[in-house]
């Protein structure tokens, strides 16, 4: 008779044990789920205007909650400028700064500063339909792709100045491909 209450008690502790693993598992799954739809998000780049930092198809982990935006951070905007695909460029200017741009020699100037582009994969040298210099208005960004030579970016007028309410966030590290994994590089 003994042994019954024994069988009874260690069946009462998995029973915990489960409830226990259970609880833990549900509480992390909503933890991780709170995280990705309020401070992170993830977006997948489709186009060649990142390269060679971001290439097509990568999957990048999008800061989205308390950022301010700041020159050379890789950002995701709203897509309602590209039929719906979020946009990623990086920021060249904000509000108040002077932008002008040697298209002869592909410097880029930033309130009369050449700035020191890294990252680029070619020279500023394709010209679009807006006219240099110019003042970024407050509350706005100017962005470019670091492919200069196939980014449809602020130089042209189809995209012009980004509205900072526009930007989703900034772009934290790719975690796809997986031999490609980790935290972008900003110079």
């Amino acid at each position: 008779m003994e042994t019954q209450p024994k069988k009874e008690g260690r069946q009462a502790q998995k029973e915990n044990s489960l409830f226990e693993w259970y609880d833990s598992l549900v509480f992390a799954l909503t933890v991780i789920v709170l995280v990705f739809v309020f401070c992170v998000r993830v977006i997948t780049v489709s186009g060649y205007s990142m390269e060679p930092t971001l290439y097509w198809g990568d999957r990048v982990a999008v800061q989205s909650m308390l950022y301010t935006p700041r020159r050379g951070d890789v950002v995701v905007m709203d897509g309602y400028i590209n039929y719906g695909d979020p946009l990623v460029k990086r920021i060249i200017a904000v509000g108040g700064d002077t932008l002008d741009i040697d298209f002869a020699t592909g410097t880029v100037t930033l309130n009369g500063q050449a700035l020191e582009e890294p990252y680029i994969s070619a020279p500023t040298t394709t010209r679009y339909d807006i006219s240099f210099p110019v003042t970024v208005p407050e509350g706005q960004v100017f962005v470019m792709g670091d492919n200069r030579p196939r980014s449809l970016d602020s130089r042209s007028s189809e995209v012009g100045f980004i509205d900072q309410r526009d930007i989703l966030g900034k772009v934290l590290l790719r975690i796809y491909p997986v031999n490609a994994f980790g935290v972008l590089e900003y110079r």
